[in-house]
């Protein structure tokens, strides 16, 4: 294969006429096989034994019991003041867009004069 570097041409030395190798790349092959960073656990399962670490306490079943109990509630409100927030104004959000999307809609089908 030939190459022109400053006015001169140049064969690839080891490469045939017909391989495709753009100026600048060479096919290299590394040495040596790059270092795995991933390849094992920090801790193998023998010296982390039978016990697990948290971080914190298991609020799962506490959260069960508040979200499982029958007392009429939707569950999307059963969380409290934040929950009531939230679902109020996302309903003001949704019908206040919902009639400005209308109004826009009436608007747009008058005729101008």
């Amino acid at each position: 294969m030939y190459y022109k570097l400053n006015g001169v041409t140049q064969r690839l030395a080891g490469s045939s006429p017909s391989a495709y190798n753009p100026q600048g790349l060479r096919v290299t092959v590394p040495s040596e096989a790059p270092t795995m960073i991933f390849a094992t656990p920090t801790k193998y399962v023998s010296e982390a034994g039978n016990t697990a670490e948290y971080l914190g306490h298991n609020k799962v079943p506490d959260l069960q019991k508040l979200f499982q109990k029958a007392d009429g509630i939707p569950v999307h409100l059963k969380g409290g003041l934040m929950d009531k927030m939230l679902y109020r104004t996302t309903m003001g959000l949704t019908i206040g867009g919902t009639l400005y999307c209308l109004m826009a809609l009436y608007i747009a089908s008058q005729p101008r004069k």
